[in-house]
């Protein structure tokens, strides 16, 4: 599954958050990764706003594990001075976003439901 969050940073520290992870702990690498959470990426605007994407199998199992997790605690507790309205683990508290659309899965139900054959572009069907 995929999975996207939000969260809004403290304006005045985004030059360091953006420096803490430009080298994060390799023991906080490798406790995402042993989670099951895989292709992370951290997307961050000029007024804070932070989006979060990751894929994962099970993101429930994923988030248990993380919370669990010694090798989370010192680096959660680390970040949560960065974030706005963060009354614990910032890890814990983001907003997941609704995927409206995915180009892969809406291309695979198309070629599984229409020959290739009898396909037609936009230009196509409009004419």
């Amino acid at each position: 599954m995929r999975v996207c969050f939000q969260m809004q940073l403290r304006p005045e520290l985004l030059a360091e958050y953006t420096a803490r992870h430009a080298e994060v702990w390799p023991e906080m690498l490798e406790a995402v990764e042993d989670a099951g959470r895989r292709n992370y990426s951290l997307f961050l605007r000029a007024d804070g706003l932070l989006i979060g994407y990751y894929e994962t199998d099970d993101d429930e199992r994923a988030q248990r594990l993380l919370a669990a997790d010694p090798r989370t605690a010192d680096w959660e507790e680390q970040m949560s001075r960065f974030f706005l309205a963060s009354d614990g683990r910032p890890d814990q508290e983001a907003p997941r976003l609704t995927e409206v659309f995915h180009l892969e899965d809406q291309l695979a139900r198309h070629r599984a439901s229409t020959p290739r054959a009898e396909r037609k572009t936009d230009r196509e069907r409009r004419s």
